[in-house]
């Protein structure tokens, strides 16, 4: 392996490249940072990270050397590093009513032979409005001093994203899916599990849904790919309902809580399976599937809206991704790279079936249950009907391999957690405390 060199102090940065397995020794850039556009905000990313490469490579005889720089744009305009906390305040306060532009300049050099590539990434931001409240709390949290735009995506600051456009490392400080082509044209070969970044996309969503950064090793066409794998599976073991007007119901709210949800890049689809199971399950791509043996205990479409709801906040989330990646690794590739039909991809798709019915989370839950309330509420539904189905089943003695209501140690819980989101609401500190 060649040698690395990360000519940037950034602490974002070291932790992506030891997140993909690189080893590298970091090493900070003396060179001026230019902070006004003469051509345009990519331009000014692409000098500014050449010119810390360059300054690096001049004091070492070997490796590669890695530049980078982050800038904000908002119309044109540079948003840099905060100067003080006032100055963060306003900045926050500033680009949490408008969308931005994240440019990140990348700049390799392969001092040996004598070869440099400069490149750039964009990712547009939109963020939710913030009071002077939230950005308060936030700053208890995290500094923002050393931050273009005054927060962290990747963690805290990751609540007040809306949605972006693009990569999402790239919004970090370093988009890998761009370092890898700019590696491999250099003839560089990194470790595989880049190869897999690379093969499969730079997760481009990312939203208020899970407030964190989370490395998802499937673009959006795996993920359709996957769940369509797994969909078959399912509807072989458990067929349709023949009640249409039933599935018809159920698709119609179904559609309307995809009205106001925070993932719109899917066609979502909704089914009852004909099973006494009192159960739901989302699968990746957005197919979600009641289980005729939890429809039968609802009383109002209140009810429906509160599990389907909840079923759309996993997927908003990309919990179940995150779930099959834990459960099966790599064997997922059976899932995306092998025709159907072949008897690999039906073992692969089986073993997905199967990951699908293993246990969220308790925060997982917590989170579906919350965007549960949200989305009920945007669709004009009444969001108590998210409570009245957990409290009609707590008490539910018999706890299938498959129920629903798996999470049953923890319902209660649950229950004090939609009941404080009814009543009261839980804010950004709120947030903040579950994940202690």
């Amino acid at each position: 392996m060649r040698k690395i060199i990360l000519a940037s102090a950034s602490p974002q940065r070291k932790a992506l490249l030891r997140q993909i397995g690189i080893k590298f020794k970091a090493i900070r850039s003396n060179a001026h940072e230019k902070c006004k556009i003469t051509k345009d905000a990519a331009s000014l990313a692409k000098d500014n990270a050449l010119a810390k490469a360059k300054d690096v490579a001049k004091k070492i005889d070997t490796g590669v050397v890695i530049g980078c720089d982050t800038v904000v744009s908002v119309n044109n305009r540079i948003i840099g590093k905060p100067k003080n906390l006032a100055d963060a305040k306003k900045i926050l306060k500033f680009l949490s009513r408008r969308p931005q532009l994240v440019y990140t300049g990348l700049a390799v050099i392969d001092i040996d032979n004598k070869k440099v590539l400069t490149g750039f990434e964009k990712t547009k931001v939109f963020m939710n409005k913030l009071s002077d409240k939230e950005i308060d709390r936030y700053f208890k949290k995290v500094s923002p001093l050393d931050k273009a735009g005054a927060f962290d995506i990747q963690r805290y600051g990751g609540v007040f994203i809306n949605r972006i456009e693009g990569c999402f490392y790239n919004v970090v400080g370093l988009p890998l899916a761009r370092l890898y082509k700019m590696f491999k044209k250099l003839g560089i070969h990194i470790l595989a599990v880049i190869l897999v970044i690379n093969l499969l996309g730079c997760a481009s969503e990312y939203n208020v849904a899970t407030g964190r950064q989370d490395l998802i090793m499937f673009d959006t066409e795996a993920e359709i790919k996957m769940g369509q794998s797994v969909s078959r599976s399912l509807e072989e073991k458990y067929k349709p309902v023949k009640d249409y007007d039933l599935q018809a119901k159920v698709e119609e709210i179904g559609q309307k809580i995809v009205s106001v949800c925070d993932r719109k890049d899917i066609n979502y689809r909704f089914k009852v399976l004909d099973d006494k199971e009192v159960n739901a399950v989302s699968l990746p791509g957005g197919y979600i599937y009641l289980f005729k043996g939890l429809t039968d205990k609802m009383k109002n479409d209140d009810e429906y809206a509160g599990v389907i709801a909840h079923e759309v906040g996993h997927v908003v989330a990309k919990h179940i991704i995150k779930k099959l990646q834990a459960a099966l690794g790599y064997n997922l590739m059976n899932l995306l790279l092998i025709p159907i039909g072949n008897a690999d991809a039906i073992q692969g798709a089986n073993a997905a079936f199967a990951a699908v019915f293993l246990a969220y989370s308790q925060e997982d839950e917590f989170l579906a249950d919350k965007l549960a309330v949200k989305y009920t509420q945007l669709a004009g539904y009444n969001p108590e009907g998210v409570l009245t189905l957990l409290e009609k089943l707590k008490d539910q003695k018999e706890i299938r391999e498959f129920s629903y209501w798996r999470t049953h140690p923890y319902i209660t819980d649950r229950i004090a957690m939609v009941r404080s989101q009814l009543r009261g609401g839980m804010d950004f500190l709120d947030y903040i405390n579950i994940e202690k």
